[in-house]
């Protein structure tokens, strides 16, 4: 049990998080983790506390005091989330049928349902629906809770006049609607030490923007709304009494109930593996991206990062009872100072899976 904090954050304007091409045309509908953590960084550098911030995430030896998951979407009472490859799309097995709603379409679905799906509880075709906009599993009559868009600007030259016309995609959220994420402590030290840090530097982002286009007033938020509590708990409740006896697919090998110190674990984050995590890449269910971008400092704007191969959001993974993560310098080569990317796993347990 880790203390846990809940951020949701309602975007006054445009939202863009570049995807892994950096095409301009295109957006991704998941703000990652790595920058989430980035962002954050950034601001502890504005409050003043960027190398005791370094000090106790990005170079603890002893692992992160502060992990963040990606952001996900949310409208009004419904959180959505990646969920678990293990369970999802639900098999024919687990009592559903892909004659009316294409499943496998929706990438992001409501977070009690990982829950129910967990428990063994059918899902009824006749009661949901995927919105193709957003890619979230949704109520039959419900709309989506963004969509994406293009916004046109002009680069004018001011000696000659001359102006050159561009476009760049962006998210463009409901009102009722936004993005939320998970902030775990290691414990109730880091807790005391860091929340109220943590929760300053939303604020201070929430007012200069998360992601592209921060210069075109994109990226800015009202005031983030928080909820404390404890993981997991706060995400999967009363897990231990879930079972997935006919939710498994039919790829995904999980570990049966009963065998020791091994654990599913579900992946809200992006996660770069270290030498201390011990885990079985035979097994589980899980999905790779690349991850690049342009560095954002003083010793080097725009130049590249190294390109890093990550484990995506919502694949499982078997390993030990914990596992850590690690942020590697990707900086580009004789750059200033190191540029962390952060692979911390935020991860949730899952039940064992029961065989017969």
């Amino acid at each position: 049990m880790n203390p846990g904090l809940v951020v949701k954050l309602r975007p006054a304007g445009p939202w863009r998080s570049g995807p892994d091409s950096g095409a301009r045309n295109r957006v991704d509908p998941i703000y990652h983790s790595d920058s989430v953590y980035a962002a954050v960084t950034a601001a502890m550098s504005t409050l003043g506390r960027r190398e005791e911030w370094l000090d106790a995430t990005a170079r603890n030896p002893q692992g992160p005091a502060v992990r963040f998951s990606s952001c996900f979407p949310f409208l009004g009472e419904f959180d959505f989330v990646v969920p678990p490859r293990s369970i999802w799309p639900p098999s024919a097995g687990a009592g559903v049928s892909a004659a009316k709603v294409r499943w496998k379409s929706a990438r992001f679905i409501p977070l009690p349902l990982v829950a129910a799906l967990l428990g063994g509880q059918p899902l009824h075709e006749e009661q949901w629906t995927v919105d193709g906009a957003s890619e979230c599993l949704l109520p039959v009559g419900r709309l989506g809770p963004f969509r994406s868009g293009v916004r046109w600007n002009a680069a004018v030259d001011r000696l000659t006049g001359a102006a050159e016309r561009h476009s760049t995609a962006c998210i463009e959220f409901r009102r009722d609607a936004g993005v939320w994420a998970i902030v775990s402590f290691t414990d109730e030290d880091a807790h005391a030490r860091w929340s109220e840090a943590v929760r300053g530097g939303l604020r201070l982002l929430a007012d200069s923007g998360f992601g592209g286009e921060r210069s075109c007033g994109w990226g800015r938020c009202t005031e983030p709304e928080f909820v404390e509590g404890t993981l997991p708990d706060m995400i999967l409740p009363d897990r231990t009494a879930l079972s997935i006896e006919t939710l498994a697919t039919e790829n995904s090998e999980l570990p049966p109930a009963g065998e020791p110190g091994v654990t599913s674990h579900w992946l809200l984050s992006l996660f770069t593996p270290g030498p201390q995590d011990t885990v079985d890449w035979k097994r589980g269910n899980y999905t790779v991206l690349a991850r690049g971008g342009r560095v954002e400092s003083q010793a080097g704007f725009g130049k590249r990062k190294k390109q890093l191969q990550m484990v995506a959001e919502g694949s499982v993974l078997v390993a030990g009872d914990t596992i850590r993560g690690m942020a590697p310098d990707v900086a580009p080569d004789g750059f200033a100072h190191p540029v962390f990317r952060a692979g911390f796993a935020l991860s949730i347990p899952l039940p064992p899976q029961v065989t017969a």
